[in-house]
Parts: C-alpha cells; structure tokens; sequence
C-alpha cells in the first residue's frame, strides 16, 4: 500500500490560478511550475533539441506551490527543462506546459508564437454553427489521408499534405481536401495530433500508430511535421492544415485524451508532482479505467486546470473548431462543465463530444463522471451513441451479430431505430423495453455506425451477411447511411466508409502498416456510385432542416413512425423515409403525388422524379418522398 500525500489538504492550501508555463516576450521569459511537494527546482537552458549539456542552469525560487524565476533576452528558439528534486531524488522533465519541443518531445522550447504563423493567419477564423445537428463530422488520421500511393501527394503522411491543391488519385479524380469539402463534410475530426510517444519521430521509417498514448498535450506531434527536431516547424504546419481547411468553409476538431497518459512512472506529470496527476485505489494501487494502466485525476484541482488550460490554449492559439473526448466517462463532471464554459467564450460554435464510457471500472462515483446516462449533465457535449451504432449494424463485438440493415427484424431492433431515429429523446410510442432514451435534446446526440475502432462498416457488413452477394451488402451499406444522415442528432462517419473502406477486417488496427489504414484513393473512382450516393444524403440533410431539429419537443410532435408492408415508416412533416430492411420488395401507398428525393439507387437534394400514388421500395433499401 502507498502512502500518498493528502491530496485534498494540498488542494486546499496549494491550489493556483495564475499562468503556468513560460510567458514570453522578446525582453524576458518567465518560467512557472507548479510543485508544492519539490524541494528544489531549476530550469536548464539547451541550445538545440540535440545539445548533450545546457548551456545554463538556474534555480528557482518557491512561493505557496509555484516555482518561478526570470530570463533576461529574447529565448526564442532555446529548449528547457526542469529539474525537480523531491526528498532524496531528483529527475529532469519537459514542462506539463510545453507548447513547443524538439524531437520525441524530451524537451520544451521557449517559443514566440507570432513567428508560428502561416501567411494569411490572421484571416483564418473557425467555422460558424447554429447548432452542433448542422455538423457533419468526417474521421481522419493524419497519416491515413496522404500515405497510400494512390493519391499523387508530395507531403506523404504530413499536417502540409492537407494543404496541397489540385490533388488526384490515379485515375485523376479529385481527391484530398477538395474532395471532402465536395462531399459535404463541415468539419474533419483529426484523430490525436498533440505529442504522443509510440512512434519516434527521428526515425522516417516508424511505425504507425492512432496516437491515444499521450506525452505532450499542447504541442504538435513531430512525426507529421517535415522537421520534428524544429519547434517552430510542427506548429507552423499544423497552422497550414487548419488554414487549408478553414479556407474550404471545415472545421477541425482535435481529439484529446486526458483520460490517461502513456506512461506513468516517468511521465512528466509524475517527474513534476510525484502521484498528483494519477487516480489511484483505496488500496493506493493506481485505478485503470482508461485500460491503458492509468487515469488522470481531472478531479483535482491542479489537474482540472491542467486539463482547462490545455484545452483553452489548444483552442485559442490554433483557432480550433471542436474537440472529441477519448474516454470522457473517466473525467469528471463539474471540470468538463468548467472547460465548456471557458471554450465558449472563445468559440461560441464549438463543438464538444466524446465517449461515453470507460475502458475498464473507475474510483470515482459514477453520477460524477462524463459516461451517457449523465448526459443531462452536461449540456454543451454531445456523446457517441452505440445504441445507434449497434441498432443499425449489429455489436461492434461480435463480428456475426447483425443489426437493423444487415438482418436483425426483431421487435426490439425496430423498436430501438425509432429511439434512435429520434436522437435517443423519449416517446411515449417507442416500447420501453427498448428503453435506449438518454438525451433531452438532439444536439447531444453523435450517429454513427463506423469509426476508426472495431470493423470498419462494409468489413462488417461483410462478415455478418456472409454468402449474400456483393450488391446486397452495398445495399445494406447505403441504408445504414440514410440513417446517420437522415435522422436527428449529429451524423458522424469514418474518412472512406463512403467509398466502403476496408481494413482487411483488422478490429483496431491503431499500429497496424500503411497497407491497412491508409485511404486507398482509387477506391473513390471504383465506388462513385456510393461516394455519391453519401454525397446526395449530406445534401438533403443541409438543405432541408427538419433533419436537423434543435429541441425534444420538435422531435415528438413532427416525427411518427407507422408500419409499412413489414418495413418502417417514418413521418418527419410532409417527409415519409420507409425504410425497408426485408430481402423482398414493399410496396406503400401514397395519397396524391410524391417527390422522390432518394431510393436505393441515388440521392439528391433535388427530386429524382414525381411518384403517384404508390412508391417501391427494394430490398435492403429506402426511398425518401416528400408528399404535395
């Protein structure tokens, strides 16, 4: 059992709300820890990332917690580090702080941000929302985007490849971020780009990974830049990236994960502030909810600002349009509340979601924590829905399971698609047993059948419906994507699953080679069938905006459900989408005339054709009719 310090008490009489970190201009640099527990502290001064031995070392002097001392000159460009000393240790760390290092993130750099950024900066505002159900949110690894041979890019695997025009796949169709922007996205969620530390970024030849093992949370991660070991260079570009994007009218959302960090023992957290930043056991053993061996203690005070400081920094310097939380049932409540608070005032159209859950059980009371069932709780965030995700396609665990598009026409399945259809809000016409009601508003509410974990959609579509043909599982996969784009809530999907990415029916591929992740952009040529099938639903759903309600009580009163030949319908106001999940043909009477805006085939927010007084619907397909 460990003998940990009262960690309460040291909130009570330590706790700090100034700034921490290095506060620079080109006269001075301050630098600021915070280590009430350190018995001494100095700051170490290195010319390069690579220099063997500092060039200066300075101590610092203690006042209620905070290590402090001043620089005089202008230090822009050199790298530092503290060197903590608690009882008879002491070790040497990069600053929790750092907002710029060289390679692997060993040191920080003293930085004049001014000087980080691209021509036209100053111009770059991020992407205005009325509300979070106008997004619609495209999953993207950095390195997924630009590696694959396919796409004719000169910066493979880079934040600069999102900057590049007039990019094609070999068949010399439009590909990179024009593409995405054609496709209707509004905003890229980039899968983690702060500091992580399993790929070495000395190395051009390292492996992959998704970048859930955190080091650095507030600089760019080295391995996308063209010179990790240049501080300035990795957030330069990342600056290009968004800039690149902000001018095609997308946002970007920035995955964070302060659930937990990579390492533990010889974290910066831990070398800073020995235990503080860890959750940990009745037992004093550390709790490991996040499944990764380890989770941040957001609930303490100097945590909880760690977390706020780092978001607000994040989303101030690089003009950030959102953040997607990792594991946000591990995070407590009162500081995510205090972090969308302080986001909004700097972004008023930020958009904040994440995961609803945890990987593993958690110390802290769970009506305290970020899981779904406390979604009321927390107003301003969206969460992930797996009752949609598992309703539409089947349990994300078992390969063969299947949902409402891919075989399952239980009760219970149809009676969970109108719960989800409605964006989890509660209907006194949706069975109980069901019972997946968890939101008060749509807003809250992310759809999604596909993302980076677990089978991609058309791997498990492929799985589940084993010997159905080739055109039968494309069916099923346009179906399901009428349900992300047509139903209320927020439409999510994974960057390919338009043109039926495959993983090689990898589950979590997040250190597997370019060969799986990568986007193979031929493939949009091979399937602009159901690239553009994707492209019409995104278009229907912007341009008519009862699919796009803002409150519960919309919902209820202009939505119904019916019955309809053994398939489902769905009255949305003078919109019927029957849904029809049967390997058979239905058929639906209409009163009078019908416009016909998608069936099985196509989809455009201009009516394909008038329909009278009946519409077919074909196996494993839908037709969305608005009536005259």
């Amino acid at each position: 059992m460990k003998n940990l310090p009262d960690f309460e008490a040291i909130d009570k009489e330590f706790s700090y709300s100034g700034s921490l970190g290095t506060v620079y201009s080109s006269e001075s640099t301050v630098f600021n820890v915070w280590s009430p527990v350190a018995d001494r502290v100095e700051v170490r001064l290195y010319e390069s990332a690579r220099s063997e031995l500092p060039f200066s070392q300075l101590e610092m002097s203690k006042n209620r917690g905070v290590w402090s001392t001043e620089v005089r000159g202008d230090l822009h460009g050199v790298f530092y580090t503290y060197l903590v000393t608690v009882g008879n240790e002491t070790r040497e760390t990069i600053d929790i702080y750092a907002k710029a290092a060289g390679a692997n993130g060993i040191r920080g750099m003293v930085v004049d941000l001014s000087r980080t950024n691209p021509t036209g900066w100053e111009k770059s505002s991020p992407v205005l929302l009325e509300s979070y159900t106008d997004a619609v949110i495209y999953e993207l690894h950095v390195r997924d985007f630009s590696s694959d041979e396919s796409g004719n890019f000169k910066h493979r695997g880079k934040f600069i490849a999102f900057a590049e025009k007039d990019v094609t796949n070999q068949n010399g169709d439009k590909i990179g971020l024009d593409y995405i922007a054609e496709l209707g996205a509004t905003h890229i969620h980039l899968l983690p780009v702060f500091d992580f530390q399993t790929v070495d970024e000395t190395d051009p030849n390292a492996g992959f990974n998704w970048g859930y093992d955190p080091l650095n949370f507030n600089i760019p991660e080295g391995s996308y830049s063209t010179d990790p070991n240049d501080g300035v260079c990795r957030i330069r570009e990342f600056k290009e990236l968004i800039l690149a994007a902000h001018k095609k009218g997308i946002g970007i959302i920035m995955d964070v994960v302060y659930n937990h960090t990579f390492d533990t023992e010889n974290s910066p957290f831990n070398k800073t502030f020995p235990h503080y930043y860890y959750r940990h056991n009745k037992d004093g053993s550390l709790s490991n909810g996040s499944g990764c061996g380890n989770e941040f203690a957001s609930e303490r005070s100097m945590a909880g600002k760690f977390i706020k400081d780092s978001l607000c920094y994040l989303a101030r310097e690089y003009k950030l349009d959102g953040f997607r939380f990792d594991l946000m049932g591990l995070l407590d409540i009162e500081t995510l509340n205090r972090c969308a608070e302080e986001l909004r005032k700097i972004n008023p159209s930020i958009i904040l979601y994440g995961e609803g859950w945890t990987g593993g059980t958690c110390p802290i009371d769970e009506g305290l924590r970020g899981v779904k069932k406390n979604a009321v709780k927390l107003p301003q965030f969206a969460m992930f829905s797996d009752d949609f995700r598992d309703g539409v396609k089947g349990s994300v665990f078992n390969d063969m399971d299947c949902g409402f598009v891919n075989g399952n026409s239980s009760h219970y399945i149809k009676e969970l698609i109108k719960s989800t259809v409605s964006a989890g809000i509660y209907r006194d016409d949706v069975d109980r047993s069901t019972d997946k009601c968890w939101t008060d508003k749509p807003q809250q509410c992310v759809n999604y059948v596909e993302a980076h974990d677990n089978l991609t959609l058309y791997d498990k579509l492929k799985c589940s419906m084993g010997g159905k043909s080739e055109e039968m599982v494309i069916a099923a996969d346009k179906m399901a994507a009428a349900l992300i784009f047509l139903s209320q809530g927020i439409p999510f999907m994974q960057a390919g699953q338009e043109f039926l990415r495959s993983k090689g029916f990898v589950h979590d591929s997040y250190n597997s080679p370019d060969s799986v992740n990568s986007l193979k952009w031929n493939d949009v040529s091979l399937h602009r069938k159901v690239v553009d099938y994707y492209k019409g639903l995104i278009a229907i759903r912007k341009r008519f905006s009862c699919f796009r309600m803002r409150t519960a009580e919309e919902i209820k009163s202009r939505i119904s459900y019916e019955e309809s030949g053994g398939g489902l319908a769905v009255h949305i106001d003078d919109f019927v989408l029957v849904l029809n999940p049967s390997e058979r043909v239905i058929f639906c009477e209409i009163k009078g005339r019908a416009e016909v805006y998608a069936n099985g085939e196509k989809a455009s927010e201009m009516p394909l054709y008038i329909a009278e007084s009946m519409v077919e619907v074909n196996p494993r397909s839908i037709i969305l009719i608005r009536l005259l």
